[in-house]
């Protein structure tokens, strides 16, 4: 079974991918997969140097943090940077889960904000929404990424509203939960639920 991951940033997605890896799946998380490619795909590199203009901080890499300025207060600078992005990495993710059935997984996960726009969507099995409050989100991501307030607003405003993510997929996970402790046993769940 292929299980599609979708949803706003700071929703709890990635404690999700958690209970899949428990339960003995694979996943790809499209971030991640993102991530890796900035830093060691050259002409991905070039592609958003050419659009953006110049980005690579003293090392030579691509300071993210300024995309990010650049992009999220930018709906037309968003939607160039997706594009870009995109091709790269649903080629990597298809790559993956080629990688993955040969060595016989039976249960994957893909991860992807912008799945319902990608090939990846057709490949699923089931597709899931996970959702959480706006201010929940903020404060996570603030957490998690050592970011001010106002960029993380920046972020969270520049994304799809919830209605978005829940219109096409087959399920929605709420994370309302006070720690990731309890949402990782609604995770759990929700998971063995769909599985049976």
């Amino acid at each position: 079974m292929m299980i599609g991951i979708t949803g706003p940033t700071g929703a709890g997605k990635t404690t999700l991918l958690h209970e899949v890896e428990k339960l003995g799946g694979a996943v790809i998380d499209c971030d991640v997969v993102y991530h890796k490619l900035l830093e060691s795909d050259i002409t991905l590199q070039d592609s958003l140097e050419k659009a953006f203009g110049p980005l690579r901080d003293g090392s030579g890499k691509i300071d993210r943090k300024k995309l990010g300025e650049i992009v999220f207060n930018d709906p037309g600078k968003l939607k160039r940077l997706n594009s870009i992005a995109e091709r790269q990495v649903t080629a990597c993710g298809c790559q993956l889960i080629d990688q993955y059935r040969r060595q016989g997984r039976t249960l994957i996960a893909v991860d992807a904000i912008s799945l319902q726009e990608s090939q990846l969507w057709d490949m699923c099995d089931v597709t899931v929404a996970v959702l959480a409050p706006p201010e929940v989100r903020v404060e996570r991501i603030m957490a998690r990424e050592g970011i001010s307030k106002e960029y993380a607003w920046a972020r969270v405003k520049a994304q799809k509203p919830d209605e978005y993510f829940k219109r096409n997929c087959s399920h929605s996970l709420i994370n309302d939960s006070l720690n990731v402790e309890e949402f990782s046993q609604k995770a759990k769940s929700f998971l063995e639920g769909i599985l049976r």
